[in-house]
C-alpha cells in the first residue's frame, strides 16, 4: 500500500481550553437597522398588493367557475383530452398559490413595518 504523499493534520485547540477539545462559539445574529426593517416591510406590501391587484383583474378577462367546470369536463371526457385539463387544473393551483403569497406578503409587510416603526433605538456600543 503506497504511502500517502502528505501526513494528514489535525487542527488543534489553542487558549485556555486546550485540554477540553475544540469548542465552537455561536455568534449571536444582529438586530437588523430600523431603515432596513422598514424598506422590507413596504416592498412586502407593495409585492402583495401588485399581486393581488392583478388577481383581481382576473375575473375580468376570464371567469374562474368556467375555467374550473371546463377542467373537469376536459379531464372526464377521455385520456385525449386529459392533458388540456391538468394544465387547466394547474393553473387554477397556481392562481390559489399566487394569492395565498400575495395575502403572506401583506401579512409579514406589515408585521415588519409594525416592528420598524414600535422598535426602541438601541444603544451604541
Amino acid at each position: 500500500m503506497p504511502r500517502a504523499p502528505y501526513p494528514l493534520h489535525l487542527p488543534t485547540p489553542k487558549g485556555p481550553t486546550s485540554g477540553k477539545g475544540l469548542q465552537l462559539r455561536r455568534r449571536r445574529p444582529r438586530p437588523s437597522s430600523r431603515w432596513r426593517q422598514l424598506v422590507a416591510g413596504l416592498l412586502l406590501i407593495v409585492a402583495g398588493s401588485l399581486i393581488l391587484t392583478g388577481l383581481m383583474q382576473l375575473p375580468e378577462r376570464l371567469d374562474a367557475l368556467l375555467l374550473v367546470s371546463n377542467a373537469i369536463a376536459n379531464l372526464i371526457s377521455g385520456l385525449s383530452r386529459l392533458s388540456m385539463g391538468i394544465l387547466q387544473l394547474g393553473s387554477v393551483i397556481v392562481v390559489a398559490l399566487l394569492a395565498l403569497m400575495a395575502l403572506l406578503l401583506l401579512v409579514g409587510g406589515g408585521v415588519r413595518l409594525a416592528r420598524a416603526i414600535t422598535a426602541r433605538p438601541r444603544r451604541p456600543f
